[in-house]
C-alpha cells in the first residue's frame, strides 16, 4: 500500500461548490469569449457566489447515468462509498450546463442561427441523458438591450427561441459585451446559482426517495451511503446547517454497523471522513467547542478498534491522521479569526498525532522485521485493475466482499505480508518530525515553553534515530539551556547522553569533549561506572586516541564513526579547545575571591582561586591562568605544572594542580598594584584551567568573571535558603558553599600620615571675608614632596551656592564674582617629618544657609612594597559645614513728629524715619558708619549724619537712628513712593585692621504719600504760666486748586480761657495762607489740654479733625505762677 493511503482525499477536504459547465466559448482564439471567461474566474472575491466553473466543448460526454433501480429487494451493496463519487459530483457531473451563443435580436439570418442554437442545446441534452442537470442559454450580443417591454422584436424572438430550444423563459439570458461586462457576469452568476440550487435540491429528494426501499438487515451500508450523499449535496447547495445535521446522522449510522476484522478498516475510514466533515462545519459555524466534543467522542469510540493484530500499525497510522487533520482544521479556524488559549490549541493535537506516529513506528518495527530472504509477493496483491479502489477503506485483494468469513486465507496472508513489507519502506521519522515540528510551532505561538522543549527533545531523538545527527545535536543543544536553568538534572542527563552519542558518531571533537565534561559533573545523574567509562574516553581523546564507542549505537554508524575518529587522529589540526563553561555545568567548579573589597596601593593585592572536582577519579590539570581587566597583571597569576598527557590520571597525590573529587583546593595569588590604578577597580575577567597537554590535545575550561557555571546561581540560592547545619570539616578543608565569589577589588591610595586642622570662628556672616586657617603637619618618616592644597566649596552642592560663594587667599580686598568657589592645587612645597605649615583662606558667602567646605591635601612619598620601590600619591581631606547667618536685623518704621506710628505720610508734612539695628551675630560687630541715600522723591529736613559711627554691638544689642524727612507734593491720588537705601558699613570687632569693611545695603520700604487739602501749623511758646497770656497763631494753607470755604470753631477747655474768634467761616484762595491769632489764658498748672481747634471744609466733607490733630499741638505744659524762668524748654506735645 502507498504510504500516502492515510491522507484524506482532496475532494473530501475542499469546500464543495456548485459545478457549472460553460459550453460554446472559444477561450483560445476568440477575444470576446476569453474576456467572458476571465470575468467568470479571474479575481473572484469572497462576496461572489460559490460556483466552480469549467469550460467544456458542446459535445462533451458526461458520465453515463446508470439505469434507475426500481427495487432494492435483492440488492446487496459492495461497500459504503465509492472512491469516485465525490469527485464525480464536484468536477464531472454539472448542476447546470450553460450554452453560450453569439446572436443579436436583429440578426438578418435569424432562422438559421435559431436552428443552430437549438441543435447545440439538443446535443447537450443528449450527453446528459438520464440526469437532472439544468440547461441554460446565454446569447452574447454586441448591443446593449433596451429595457424590458420596449423592444417588441426582442420579446417575440426570445419567446420563439425558448420554444425551439424547449427552455423556460428563466433559462434564457442575454450578455451584452460592453464596458460593464463584470456587472452582467455577476448577475448571470446569481441566476446560475439559483438553477444549481434547484438541481441539488432535486438530487437530495431523489436520494431520500430511496430510503423507503431499504431494510436494516441487508442495507445497513446503504443507509450510511445515502445519508452521506444527502449531506454532501446539502454542502453543494451551501445549506451547511442541514449538511451538519445529516453528517451527524451518517456518523451515528456508521457507529451502528457491525464490525469485524474484515470491514473495520472501511468503517474507520468512513467514520474518519464523516468526523472530518462534522468538525469542519462546526468550526465554520463558529462553534469550536462542538467540534472538540465531536472529535473527543470520535476518538473514544474508535481508539480501541484495532483490527488485525498483524496490522496494528495501521490503527496507529489512522489515529495519527485523525489528530493531525483535526489540528489542521483547528489551525485553519484560528487563521480565520478563532481565538485559542494555552490549554486548548492545535499543538496538543499535533503532539498526539506524533505520539501515534511513534507508536506506529514501534509496531512496524516489531511486525515488519522479516528476514531478508522474504520476498515481496508476485503478483502484487495490493494492485487493482484500475489502479484505485472501488470503495474507500477496502482491501485490494477482496474488494466488495462483505462476508465475515475469509474465503481464501492464503490470499489474506499474502496481502498482509505485502502491507507489512510496504510499511517497512515508510520513513516514519520524517512523519514524526513533521508532526512534532507543527506542535512546537503551535506551543511557541501560545507561549508554552516547557511543552515546546519537551517536543524538541523528541524531535532531536527522532533525528538521531533517522541518523541525521547534525539536526539532532542542534535541537538538543538548544533545549539543554532550558533544562539547565530550571535544574531538571535527570532530563538533562538523558539529553546529554543522546547528544554524546551524536557527537561520537559524527566524530565532533569539541562537542564530544563538552558533553563528556558535563556528564562527569555534578549535574549528571549517571552512575559511577558510566562516569568512569566517559572519563576514560575523555582522557583517550586528550591523548589523541580514539574513544570507545558509546553503548546502544547503530552498528553501521559505529563503524563509520571509527573511521572518522581514525582520520581525526591522523590529521594534524588545532589541538587546543577553549570551552566557555558559563553555559553548562562541567565537572570542575571554580570560585575566585579577593581577600578584601579594597587594597591600599602600598599593600600587595591578594586573592584565592578555589577549585573542586566532581568526577569519579582524581584528575591533574596542567595550567591555571587568571585574566584581569588590566592585562598587565595576567603575567603574575599563572600556575603551570609540566606533565605528560599520560600523567593526567597518575601521581595523583602530588602537585598543586591535582584535584581530588569532593575536596576543595585553594590557590593563593598576590601582586603589587600599579600606582596609576589608584581609584580604579581591578576585576577578574576570566579564569582558565587547562586539561591535557599541547603534545596531545588540551581543553581550556574558561570561567567568565570570578567563576560560576550554569548551575551556580541556583545552587547559591538554595544554599542561602537552607537551614541545614554544615558538617564539621578538618581545619585544612573548606566548605564549598561557604565560599562567596568576590571577583573585583578597588585600589585605593596609601593611608596618609599627616594631620589637617581647620581653625575658624563660626558662623560666617553674610558677605564678610570669613577667615579659615588650615594647618598641615607631616607625621611621615621621610620628606613628603609636591604638597598641594585644594580648598573651597565642596563640589556637588546646589548650583546657587556655587555662584554665591567665593574663595580667596588674600583677605585685604573683597571678593567679587570673578573669584572661584573652589581653589585647586595650591602649591605648598615640601614638608620634612614633623614640619608644620599654615595657610589662611578667606571665604565670602553671598547668601545665608549651610555650606560644606572641603580642604584636600595631596602629596608624593617614596615607599617600598614587596622589595619594590614605588612613588605613592597620598591625600587627606577634611570637610567642615559652616552656617552663614545675617549679621544683624534691620527694622525700619515711619512715625510722626509726635512719634506716632504712620501708615502713610502726608505731602510737605515732616515725618520721622527710625532705623533699629539688632545684632544677630554671636561675635561683637563694629558699625563703622551708616549712610542714608534718599530717593529723589524724598528730602531731608535737616542734615543726614550718621548717629552710630564706631558703635560696637554685642549679641542682642541694637543701635537706632532717627532722620526727619519730608515728601514734596505728589499730585492728587494715592501711591507708593520709594524712600531710598540705608547703607551700613561694618566688620567683626575681632578682625584685623586691614580686613575690608563690608557694606550692607538695606532697601527702605515704599511709603504711601497722601495730599491734604489744608495744611495747619501752630506757632506757640514752648510752655505757659498760670494766669499769664499765651499767644497762639494758627497758619491755614490751601493746598488745592480750588477756593476752600472753611468753618473754624474753638472748643473751650477747663484749663484755659481764651480770646479770639470762637467760630468763623472764611474763604481761602488756592495756594494762599490765612492766619488765626488767639490768646490763651492758663488757669491750671501741669500738662493741660489746649482748647480744641475744629476745622471743616464745606467742599470736602470727608476732611476730619482727626488728621489735623496729628500735626498741631493738643496740650502744653503750664508752669505754676510766681516761679522764675529756669531756661528749660518743654516742647509742646
Amino acid at each position: 500500500m502507498s504510504p500516502t493511503q492515510w491522507d484524506f482525499p482532496v475532494e473530501l477536504c475542499c469546500r464543495p461548490m456548485a459545478f457549472v459547465t460553460l459550453t460554446g466559448l472559444d477561450v483560445v482564439y476568440n477575444a470576446v469569449h476569453r474576456a467572458v471567461w476571465d470575468a467568470f474566474c479571474a479575481n473572484r472575491r469572497a462576496d461572489r457566489v460559490p460556483i466552480s466553473f469549467k469550460v467544456l466543448p458542446g459535445d462533451h460526454e458526461y458520465p453515463k447515468c446508470r439505469p434507475k433501480r426500481t427495487s432494492y429487494e435483492w440488492y446487496i451493496p459492495k461497500g459504503i462509498l465509492k472512491t469516485g463519487w465525490m469527485n464525480k459530483h464536484l468536477n464531472l457531473v454539472p448542476a447546470l450546463v450553460v450554452v453560450f451563443y453569439e446572436l443579436d435580436w436583429d440578426e438578418p439570418q435569424w432562422k438559421e442561427k435559431q436552428s443552430e442554437c437549438a441543435t447545440r442545446v439538443e446535443i447537450v441534452r443528449q450527453s446528459l441523458q438520464g440526469r437532472n442537470t439544468k440547461v441554460a442559454v446565454v446569447l452574447i450580443q454586441k448591443k446593449t438591450p433596451l429595457p424590458p417591454g420596449e423592444d417588441v422584436i426582442a420579446s417575440e424572438r426570445a419567446a420563439a427561441l425558448c420554444n425551439v430550444c424547449e427552455l423556460s423563459g428563466k433559462s434564457l439570458f442575454v450578455l451584452p459585451h460592453t464596458d460593464h461586462l463584470v456587472g452582467y457576469i455577476i448577475r448571470l452568476e446569481n441566476a446560475f446559482y439559483e438553477h444549481a440550487q434547484t438541481y441539488y435540491y432535486t438530487e437530495i429528494r431523489r436520494v431520500k426517495s430511496h430510503k423507503e426501499f431499504l431494510n436494516k438487515t441487508t442495507h445497513q451500508l446503504l443507509f450510511v451511503r445515502h445519508q452521506f450523499k444527502i449531506a454532501f449535496f446539502s454542502e453543494l447547495k451551501q445549506d451547511t446547517q442541514n449538511a451538519l445535521k445529516n453528517y451527524r446522522t451518517a456518523y451515528n449510522l456508521v457507529h451502528e454497523l457491525r464490525t469485524h476484522e474484515t470491514n473495520i478498516l472501511e468503517i474507520k475510514t468512513m467514520a474518519g471522513f464523516i468526523n472530518y466533515k462534522i468538525c469542519r462545519l462546526c468550526f465554520q459555524h463558529n462553534t469550536p467547542l462542538d467540534a472538540i466534543a465531536q472529535f473527543r467522542k470520535h476518538i473514544d469510540l474508535y481508539k480501541k478498534k484495532l483490527g488485525s493484530t498483524e496490522l496494528s500499525f495501521e490503527h496507529a497510522a489512522w489515529m495519527a491522521k485523525q489528530f493531525q487533520v483535526f489540528g489542521d482544521l483547528f489551525d485553519e479556524a484560528i487563521k480565520l479569526g478563532l481565538t485559542a488559549i494555552q490549554t486548548q490549541n492545535p499543538g496538543f493535537y499535533y503532539q498526539q498525532a506524533a505520539h501515534y506516529a511513534q507508536e506506529r513506528k514501534q509496531q512496524a518495527k516489531a511486525l515488519c522485521s522479516h528476514e531478508a530472504s522474504v520476498m515481496y509477493p508476485n503478483p502484487d496483491p495490493l494492485e487493482t485493475q484500475t489502479g484505485v479502489l472501488d470503495f474507500y477503506g477496502q482491501r485490494p485483494w477482496r474488494q466488495g466482499v462483505l462476508s465475515f468469513d475469509l474465503s481464501d486465507p492464503e490470499k489474506e496472508k499474502v496481502g498482509i505480508l505485502a502491507i507489512q513489507l510496504k510499511e517497512r519502506s515508510v520513513v516514519h521519522s520524517e512523519i514524526i518530525i513533521t508532526l512534532l515540528s507543527n506542535a512546537v510551532a503551535q506551543f511557541k505561538k501560545y507561549k508554552c515553553p516547557r511543552m515546546k522543549s519537551h517536543l524538541m527533545v523528541q524531535m532531536g531523538e527522532e533525528y538521531y534515530h533517522a541518523k541525521d545527527y547534525t539536526k539532532a545535536l542542534k535541537l538538543l543543544d538548544y533545549v539543554m539551556c532550558d533544562y539547565r536553568s530550571e535544574g531538571w538534572w535527570s532530563l538533562l542527563t538523558s539529553i546529554l547522553t543522546t547528544a554524546l552519542k551524536c557527537s561520537y558518531l559524527m566524530a565532533q571533537l569539541k562537542d564530544y569533549i563538552t558533553y563528556s565534561l558535563e556528564l562527569l559533573g555534578r549535574a549528571s545523574t549517571l552512575k559511577d561506572d558510566q562516569k568512569s567509562r566517559i572519563e576514560k574516553n575523555l582522557i583517550n581523546v586528550l591523548m589523541n586516541e580514539s574513544p570507545d564507542p558509546e553503548p546502544n549505537c547503530d552498528t553501521l554508524a559505529v563503524k563509520t564513526a571509527q573511521k572518522l575518529w581514525a582520520d581525526r587522529v591522523s590529521l594534524a589540526g588545532s589541538n587546543v579547545f577553549t570551552i566557555g563553561v558559563q553555559d553548562f555545568v562541567p565537572f570542575v567548579q571554580c570560585k575566585a575571591k579577593f581577600h578584601a573589597p579594597s587594597f591600599h596601593v602600598d599593600v600587595p593585592v591578594q586573592f584565592d582561586i578555589y577549585l573542586k572536582a566532581d568526577c569519579p577519579h582524581p584528575i591533574r590539570f596542567t595550567k591555571l591562568c587568571v585574566s584581569f581587566n588590566n592585562q598587565e597583571y595576567n603575567q603574575f597569576c599563572v600556575i603551570e605544572e609540566a606533565s605528560k598527557a599520560s600523567d593526567v590520571l597518575e601521581n595523583l597525590t602530588q602537585g598543586k594542580m591535582c584535584l581530588v573529587p569532593g575536596k576543595t583546593r585553594k590557590l593563593l595569588f598576590k601582586f603589587v598594584a600599579k600606582t596609576e590604578d589608584v581609584g580604579k577597580k581591578i576585576e577578574i575577567t576570566a579564569v582558565d584551567l587547562v586539561l591535557g597537554s599541547e603534545t596531545g590535545r588540551c581543553v581550556v575550561l574558561s570561567w567568565q568573571g570570578g567563576g560560576g557555571d550554569a548551575a551556580s546561581s541556583q545552587e547559591a540560592l538554595q544554599a542561602s535558603r537552607s537551614f541545614k547545619r554544615r558538617p564539621k570539616l578538618p581545619d585544612n578543608e573548606i566548605h564549598w558553599d561557604s565560599v562567596i565569589i568576590q571577583a573585583s577589588t578597588m585600589i585605593i591610595s596609601r593611608v596618609p600620615n599627616i594631620s589637617v586642622c581647620l581653625q575658624h570662628e563660626p558662623p560666617a556672616l553674610m558677605n564678610e571675608m570669613y577667615c579659615l586657617v588650615v594647618t598641615v603637619q607631616s607625621h611621615e618618616k621621610t620628606q613628603i614632596r609636591d604638597v598641594k592644597l585644594t580648598a573651597g566649596l565642596k563640589p556637588g552642592q546646589d548650583a546657587n551656592l556655587t555662584q554665591k560663594t567665593h574663595v580667596s587667599l588674600h583677605g585685604t580686598e573683597l571678593c567679587d564674582e570673578s573669584y572661584p568657589a573652589l581653589l585647586t592645587d595650591i602649591p605648598v612645597g615640601d614638608l620634612d617629618p614633623g614640619e608644620k605649615l599654615e595657610k589662611v583662606l578667606y571665604i565670602r558667602c553671598g547668601t545665608v544657609g549651610s555650606r560644606m567646605f572641603l580642604v584636600y591635601v595631596s602629596y608624593l612619598i617614596n615607599t617600598t612594597v614587596e622589595e619594590k620601590e614605588i612613588v605613592c600619591k597620598c591625600h587627606k581631606d577634611e570637610t567642615v559645614t559652616i552656617e552663614t547667618v545675617f549679621p544683624f536685623d534691620v527694622a525700619v518704621k515711619f512715625v510722626s513728629t509726635k512719634f506716632e506710628h504712620l501708615e502713610r505720610v502726608y505731602a510737605d508734612i515732616p515725618f520721622l524715619l527710625m532705623t533699629d539695628l539688632l545684632s544677630a551675630s554671636p561675635w561683637a560687630l563694629t558699625i563703622v558708619s551708616s549712610e542714608l541715600q534718599l530717593a529723589p522723591s524724598m528730602t531731608a529736613v535737616d542734615q543726614l549724619e550718621s548717629q552710630v559711627d564706631k558703635v560696637v554691638l554685642q549679641t542682642g544689642e541694637s543701635a537706632s537712628e532717627c532722620f526727619c524727612l519730608r515728601c514734596p507734593s505728589v499730585g492728587s491720588g494715592e501711591g507708593g513712593v520709594a524712600t531710598g537705601h540705608y547703607i551700613i558699613s561694618w566688620k567683626r570687632t575681632s578682625a584685623m585692621e586691614n580686613t575690608p569693611v563690608i557694606s550692607t545695603v538695606i532697601t527702605l520700604p515704599h511709603v504711601i504719600v497722601e495730599n491734604l487739602p489744608l495744611h495747619v501749623n501752630a506757632d506757640l511758646p514752648s510752655f505757659g504760666r498760670v494766669r499769664e497770656s499765651l499767644p497762639v497763631k494758627y497758619h491755614l494753607q490751601n493746598k488745592t486748586n480750588l477756593v476752600q470755604d472753611v468753618e473754624i470753631s474753638v472748643e473751650p477747655s477747663d484749663a484755659f480761657m481764651f480770646s479770639g474768634l470762637k467760630q468763623i467761616r472764611l474763604r481761602i484762595l488756592p495756594g494762599t495762607e490765612q492766619e488765626m491769632l488767639y490768646n490763651f489764658y492758663p488757669l491750671m498748672a501741669g500738662y493741660q489740654q489746649l482748647p480744641s481747634l475744629n476745622i471743616s471744609l464745606l467742599r470736602l466733607p470727608n476732611f476730619t479733625n482727626q488728621l489735623l490733630r496729628r500735626f498741631i499741638p493738643t496740650s502744653i505744659f503750664v508752669k505754676p505762677q510766681g516761679r522764675l524762668m529756669d531756661g528749660v524748654s518743654i516742647a509742646a506735645a
